[in-house]
């Protein structure tokens, strides 16, 4: 549950913190004090959209932390773990910061996440009932979203919508293949001929390297025996050729060690050079037995790579890329004989339809179990609304073509009071009626919610009297098993709450700012007082409001 809300700068809110409890709260206070964000920073909090006209006029940034108990949680702890977010035990915080240019940062249990992050997380922790929901009831869409989520069939939907555009797309494969196969048959045939001039050519990236060395030896045949045998000639073959004369040095110095052992290390020294230009030699010589002017290869070798190069400037590649090139244009082919194949894309098509058929099947068993169980809950829950007799009823009508949105169509059915048929809701219901309609839905569907807070915001306009009582009692028993607030302008509704908080605006330094108050018995008599009696609060007033409270007025 939420154990408390840390509020700076937020909107007309300087600094707030409030601290919660379990059971059912309400938030009281005159219209514009501020009720509703205190619901907006705590949808900001949980992920929420933010926006930079929420920091306080003149501050640089506003900020949201919103602290949760999540002991016996367990979905929300597995994912905090799966995702290194966790804290303490039992404990899970939710912080947002919003600069003025209105970027964000999100944190969870300290560390840094994504808005998506704050989200998710959200989502196993608080419900929230916005004033406007009824609004929902007057669109299809809308009904079938909370049908679906009713049901638990959010997943199973968004998987006959991505179903349902994959058969799509497959039957659109189709027409365009029947449109576009006479452009389709030139282009394959102009592939399947480039294709073949590439594998006629046969490159090979290894043996490129190899032609182009190749090229290179044979194009300077003549100057590299040239050169091996005038290197031959100066270390070992003419006249004063550097290994005779090394040989000779390093016998007269061999008869001068005798005499003087320090001439040894030149010696030595030399006698390596010696061995070193006689290997020179040895490799000279093999290198110049494999050399030979080779015209007719020469020329073999030249067209070769005229062959090679004319090919990557034709198809406005780097010769090395010709064999990538050849993949691609094969690639291509495949896929266009794949795509213009009738029979191949026929039975594609079928298949498609066929999974988006099984998988709309199954969201038609789980929508129909659900319509049931939501009609009956609602049903029950108007007789207690001043609808007596009213009854609802969740239709599914089959539709002629898939859809992307299932085999049926979703609609609302309500029959105000006794005798009244079923037609649709948003043709028969007055505002009046859709309120009671829609806090009778929101009730029923959150009796099973496995979020363990539920906010209401303002869902109890446009009712009153002893509508107004009951709803109150209705909203305390959901409070008996988790965390319930509420904002409401009804004095039946904060009466029966365990907990009161008072939402009030004054002027600081030039502006307005709201505040807070957890208020105490007498202070409840007093502000429920002004909810019955408006600017002038009489001791009969707050005799009634005494009285409502199950408290005696004393003094």
């Amino acid at each position: 549950m939420l154990t408390a809300l840390g509020i700076r700068d937020f909107v007309i809110v300087d600094r707030l913190r409030l601290e919660l409890s379990h059971g059912f709260g309400v938030l009281t206070g005159e219209t514009g004090a501020g009720k509703s964000i205190l619901i907006d920073a705590l949808l900001v909090a949980i992920g929420g959209r933010a926006e930079a006209a929420m920091v306080r006029e003149g501050c640089e940034r506003a900020e949201v932390t919103a602290e949760f108990d999540i002991a016996g949680v367990e979905p929300v702890g597995r994912y905090l773990a799966a995702h290194d977010l966790a804290g303490d035990d039992g404990e899970c915080i939710l912080r947002r910061v919003i600069d003025a240019t209105g970027r964000s940062r999100a944190y969870l249990n300290g560390h840094p996440c994504t808005a998506a992050q704050l989200r998710e997380t959200g989502e196993f922790l608080v419900e929230i009932h916005g004033q406007h929901e009824h609004q929902s009831l007057m669109r299809a869409a809308g009904q079938r979203a909370i049908l679906d989520i009713q049901a638990g069939a959010v997943a199973l939907a968004t998987d006959v919508a991505r179903c349902h555009g994959a058969w799509r797309a497959a039957a659109d494969a189709c027409a365009r293949a029947e449109a576009g196969a006479q452009a389709a048959m030139g282009e394959r045939d102009q592939l399947a001929w480039q294709i073949g001039e590439l594998e006629r050519l046969g490159f090979d990236p290894a043996q490129w390297a190899d032609t182009q060395a190749d090229h290179g030896r044979l194009a300077h045949a003549a100057a590299l025996i040239e050169g091996t045998e005038a290197s031959l000639e100066r270390l070992s073959e003419g006249d004063g050729a550097a290994l005779p004369a090394a040989a000779a040095v390093i016998a007269r110095l061999r008869s001068m060690v005798e005499h003087d052992a320090r001439i040894g290390p030149v010696l030595d020294g030399l006698e390596s050079a010696r061995i070193l230009l006689q290997e020179a030699v040895y490799a000279l010589r093999h290198y110049r037995q494999g050399l030979d002017v080779d015209p007719a290869r020469l020329r073999e070798v030249e067209a070769r790579i005229d062959a090679v190069v004319g090919a990557a400037r034709k198809y406005r590649v780097a010769p090395e890329d010709l064999s990538a090139c050849l993949t691609g244009l094969q690639e291509r082919l495949r896929s266009l004989a794949a795509a213009f194949d009738p029979q191949a894309l026929a039975t594609a098509e079928a298949a498609a339809r066929a999974v988006w058929s099984d998988v709309a099947g199954q969201l038609s068993v789980v929508r129909a179990t659900s319509a049931r169980d939501l009609s009956t809950r609602v049903t029950e829950a108007m007789q207690t609304l001043a609808m007596p007799g009213g009854r609802f009823d969740v239709a599914l009508t089959p539709l002629a073509d898939p859809s992307a949105t299932g085999r049926e169509q979703v609609e609302f059915l309500v029959g105000g009071h006794a005798g009244a048929s079923l037609r649709p809701v948003a043709r028969v219901a007055s505002g009046g009626e859709l309120s009671r309609l829609s806090l009778a839905l929101q009730t029923a569907t959150v009796r099973d919610a496995g979020a363990p807070t539920l906010v209401f915001d303002e869902v109890d306009a446009g009712i009153g009297g002893g509508v107004a009582e009951v709803v109150g009692r209705m909203l305390a028993a959901l409070g008996v098993g988790r965390q319930v607030l509420c904002i409401t302008h009804l004095p039946q509704v904060a009466a029966v709450a365990s907990q009161h908080w008072r939402v009030s605006k004054r002027a600081a330094a030039d502006t307005t700012v709201s505040t807070v108050e957890r208020l105490t018995t007498p202070q409840r008599v007093d502000e429920i007082a002004r909810m019955l009696g408006g600017v002038t609060i009489t001791d009969t007033t707050r005799r009634h409001a005494a009285e409502m409270l199950g408290h005696q007025l004393t003094g």
